[in-house]
C-alpha cells in the first residue's frame, strides 16, 4: 500500500491523523498522492497521555515517569507469530486484513480518534503497518511490552518516551524507517519486526504493509533505520 502525504492539512487536530487516504477522506475530505512503499506521513503529534499496558523500564532516570509491566513472552515467540502470517494480503482497496479489522474495533482505536480524528471505519482501509506490529502484540501476549498504535511516528515517541529507544540491533525489536535516511522521529514512515542482524550492514525483518500490500519477510539496510522500540520480553 502506498505512501500517502497529507495535502490539505490545515485544520489542526485533523492533520495529525496521517493514517492514509481512508481517514483523510472521511477527515478532511482532502487529496492524497501515491508513493513507493506502506507509511503514514509525519506529522506533529499530540501530546496525549499514554494510556494502560507500557512497556516495562525498571531503570526509569528520575523524574520520568512509566509504568513498569512485565510479560512472560519471549522475542522468539513474537516472530513466530509474526513470521506465521507472512502471505497475508490486503484486498484492492487497501484494506480487508486481520490487522485492520482487529484495530477498528479495539480500546485503542478510541483512543487514537480521540487524538487525532477519524472513526473506526477509516482504519479499515487505512496503512498497516503499524497495526500489524499492535497485533503481533495483542495476540502474542506481548502487548504491555510491545504496546499499540496505526501511526508509526507517534508509536516511536512512545518507545523513547519510555526509555525503550535506541540504535543496536536486537531480535523482536520493532524496527522503524524512513526512506529517505533520516534520523528524525518525525520522518518516520514505516515500521516491523527485526529477525536479525546480518552483519553485512542489513536487517532481516518481517513486516506489514509492504509495497506488495503484505506481510512479508524482507531484508534491509541499515542506513533506513531511524531506531529500534525494545518492548521488555521474558529472557
Amino acid at each position: 500500500m502506498a505512501k500517502h502525504r497529507i495535502l490539505a492539512a490545515s485544520k489542526k487536530n485533523i492533520a495529525r491523523a496521517a493514517l492514509g487516504t481512508s481517514v483523510l477522506a472521511t477527515v478532511l475530505g482532502g487529496t492524497a498522492v501515491a508513493n513507493a512503499e506502506a507509511t503514514t506521513t509525519p506529522v506533529k503529534t499530540a501530546t496525549a497521555a499514554v494510556t494502560a499496558n507500557h512497556p516495562d523500564n525498571a531503570q526509569k532516570p528520575a523524574g520520568k515517569k512509566s509504568e513498569e509491566t512485565k510479560v512472560s513472552v519471549t522475542a522468539q515467540q513474537v516472530l513466530d507469530l509474526a513470521r506465521s502470517q507472512v502471505g497475508t494480503s490486503e484486498n484492492s482497496a487497501g484494506g480487508g486484513t486481520p490487522y485492520q479489522k482487529w484495530y477498528a474495533a479495539s480500546q485503542r482505536a478510541a483512543e487514537t480518534i480521540n487524538r487525532d480524528g477519524g472513526n473506526r471505519a477509516a482504519y479499515l482501509n487505512a496503512p498497516w503497518c503499524a497495526m500489524f506490529v499492535s497485533w503481533v502484540g495483542e495476540h502474542s501476549g506481548a502487548r504491555p511490552a510491545i504496546g499499540w498504535d496505526a501511526y508509526t511516528v507517534t508509536y516511536a515517541k512512545w518507545f523513547e518516551k519510555n526509555d525503550r529507544w535506541g540504535t543496536k540491533v536486537q531480535p523482536g525489536a520493532v524496527v522503524f524507517f524512513s526512506w529517505s535516511g533520516s534520523k528524525d522521529l518525525d520522518d518516520i514512515n514505516h515500521v516491523g519486526f527485526v529477525v536479525k542482524d546480518n552483519g553485512d550492514g542489513t536487517i532481516s525483518t518481517v513486516e506489514g504493509n509492504t509495497g506488495n500490500g503484505k506481510v512479508e519477510e524482507r531484508v534491509r539496510p541499515k542506513s533506513q533505520v531511524v531506531g529500534y522500540g525494545y518492548p521488555q520480553y521474558a529472557a
